[in-house]
């Protein structure tokens, strides 16, 4: 390598990583060597990716028809980096020296390409732990045989690109068949593990579910000597936004309006760190922002019809907040009725949405008594509530106005119950307890007194 200090061009695919896309640019950024640029090549994303990724020094390109070596030919294509590195948006680099530690593998001018480490996520499932771990090793390997190169982590050399580029047709391994040909011209491809990124899910999988636990357990136990794996905590710097819906009267127990007691409660999270009014009333809007709330999205008194629902609210509040440049990376809608939450509530269920890898965290309380439904004209028990607790599964029954943690994509496309959904137990009886009326927000006012 003659130049000391080369333009990297560092080639970013993405379809639907609004989850991820946050915490992958964060971590190029923050990287000691700095000259790079960023070419996001995007397959019609149709959550918040572009929107995120729109707040860095990013160049978009727009991927119509997705494969996997157009994709990267297309934005090598619109770059002008000596070096190129091909990153799935999903792929995090581990520490600050991920880039530098890429380029420093190109020691003579017989490497044609480098690939690094890919590492599980402490909530990657077992199948794709054993893949990661067992592929991707601890010892770095010169290859000047075996074809094996990995795109989601990998640096390459932009004048060979320029003799072989990638097999545009092909559905997948665009990688390999790439390396199979510089292998043929005499050219080594070498594994650096010390180039390493966090990454989700594997290359493969078996459908050996016990046998790949077992295998895993004892591969764990070979990176640490605890037996657990690095995990990324995603908590850091994330942009948390609560959507509060509001219309009609204001509502008030004992005087003070259930709005301030939901801002006052979001105002001590640790997590949650912007709240945002939706509202059709002028009077609700003009108590938002007397108490502090800059971002009041006040809606079209249509979206306030007792047949639209919720979802339909919140997308239109989405849609606004993102004309308005804000684009948070986890959104947590929760209604005013109801005060009595648990205090740390929320911010657990935001904890586990990201600790274990949802999509999204539903509140949910468990029913033990006898319950039905009606099929038609006849009932169709679904709980006994004479058997004893201990000898049955109970049901569970959403409680989605307390606050669902998820992501804004989730929410545009309408499909948050679907999924790697996490039902998430409340237990204190006083969270999951609802104001609506007049009656019940009077004996809020007496219970709330007596708990102070």
């Amino acid at each position: 390598m003659k130049n000391k200090n080369p333009l990297i061009s560092i080639i970013l695919r993405s379809y639907n990583e609004e989850k991820w896309i946050g915490a992958c640019l964060d971590a190029i950024m923050a990287q000691n060597y700095k000259n790079f640029e960023i070419i996001l090549v995007d397959n019609n994303s149709t959550d918040l990716t572009v929107s995120k990724a729109r707040q860095y020094p990013v160049k978009v390109v727009n991927l119509k028809e997705f494969k996997p070596g157009y994709s990267l030919n297309l934005g090598i294509r619109e770059s002008k980096g000596e070096y190129l590195v091909c990153i799935s948006a999903h792929c995090i680099p581990t520490n600050e020296h991920w880039l530098g530690n890429l380029l420093k593998a190109f020691d003579t001018d017989k490497v044609a390409a480098v690939y690094g480490r890919q590492e599980p996520m402490s909530f990657t499932t077992d199948f794709d732990k054993r893949d990661l771990l067992t592929i991707f090793g601890l010892d770095k390997k010169v290859q000047w045989k075996d074809s094996f190169f990995h795109n989601a982590n990998s640096m390459l050399r932009r004048d060979l690109w320029e003799k072989i580029p990638f097999d545009e047709e092909i559905l997948n391994i665009e990688d390999r068949l790439w390396a199979r040909e510089i292998l043929k011209l005499g050219y080594c491809i070498v594994y650096e593990p010390e180039a390493s990124v966090y990454h989700w899910h594997g290359v493969h999988q078996n459908q050996n579910a016990e046998r790949c636990k077992n295998v895993v357990r004892i591969i764990e136990g070979l990176y640490r000597e605890d037996g657990q794996l690095n995990t990324l905590d995603m908590k850091e710097n994330l942009k948390v936004t609560a959507l509060i819906p509001v219309k009609g009267e204001i509502l008030k127990v004992d005087g003070v309006p259930l709005l301030k007691h939901t801002i006052d409660y979001l105002k001590k999270s640790k997590r949650v760190n912007s709240i945002v009014v939706t509202t059709d009333s002028k009077e609700y809007a003009e108590l938002a922002r007397s108490l502090g709330i800059e971002t009041v999205i006040e809606r079209d008194a249509s979206l306030s019809k007792e047949f639209v629902d919720l979802m339909t609210v919140y997308q239109d509040a989405i849609i606004k907040m993102e004309k308005l440049k804000i684009v948070p990376d986890i959104i947590v809608p929760m209604e005013i009725t109801f005060p009595l939450r648990e205090a740390s509530l929320i911010d657990d269920m935001i904890k586990t949405l990201v600790d274990e890898g949802h999509d999204s965290v539903i509140p949910v309380k468990a029913e033990f008594g006898s319950a039905w439904k009606k099929e038609d004209k006849h009932f169709e028990m679904l709980l006994d509530g004479f058997v004893p607790r201990k000898f049955k599964d109970p049901l569970w029954i959403g409680i989605k106005g307390l606050g669902i943690a998820t992501y804004p994509g989730k929410i545009l496309k309408g499909n948050i119950m679907s999924g790697n959904v996490k039902l998430f137990e409340v237990h204190n009886p006083l969270s999951s307890i609802e104001l609506r009326n007049k009656d019940e927000l009077a004996l809020a006012a007496q219970l709330m007194k007596a708990l102070n």
